[in-house]
């Protein structure tokens, strides 16, 4: 039972430049929550701050509402757990002009939740269009040698 939630417009509005698997820090009914597919990364993004990673901004709706604590929050910010050297490099690029951190995707790895992360730089609004326009050249591609 492998659910993923991607961030569907990091990869259209971002150009990823290096790629960081990361655990997450959740409570117990986060877990369950995540696992069933109640999660969303829109809008979200990562921070370093004083020598750890937090992910800010994506909503993890309660699994079931009656079994939450009262004071849940659903976009309070978790702690990601990154190796020294990569909360060195993710540091690094944070402080470079023109980079941030984004969520791309949140899956199962066996047990474990993890995150994957990407340093990324905004694209501009033709680079956009070019992207759009490649993947309908792909699919009518792909589309005329189905039908042959």
């Amino acid at each position: 039972m492998s659910t993923d939630i991607v961030n569907k417009k990091a990869r259209l509005e971002y150009d990823i430049l290096d790629e960081f698997e990361a655990g997450i820090a959740l409570a117990g009914y986060e877990a369950k929550a995540l696992r069933a597919g109640k999660a969303t990364l829109a809008g979200a993004r990562v921070v370093v701050r004083g020598g750890e990673a937090y992910l800010i901004g994506a909503t993890i709706s309660p699994y079931q509402e009656g079994n939450v604590p009262k004071s849940y929050d659903p976009e309070r910010a978790r702690k990601l757990l990154f190796s020294r050297s990569e909360l060195a490099e993710l540091g690094g690029a944070e402080t470079q002009r023109g980079l941030t951190i984004v969520p791309i995707m949140v899956y199962n790895k066996k047990r474990f939740i993890k995150l994957l992360c990407g340093v990324a730089r905004k694209k501009k609004k033709h680079d956009k269009r070019a992207t759009l326009k490649e993947r309908d050249e792909r699919r009518d591609i792909e589309r005329s040698l189905k039908n042959q």
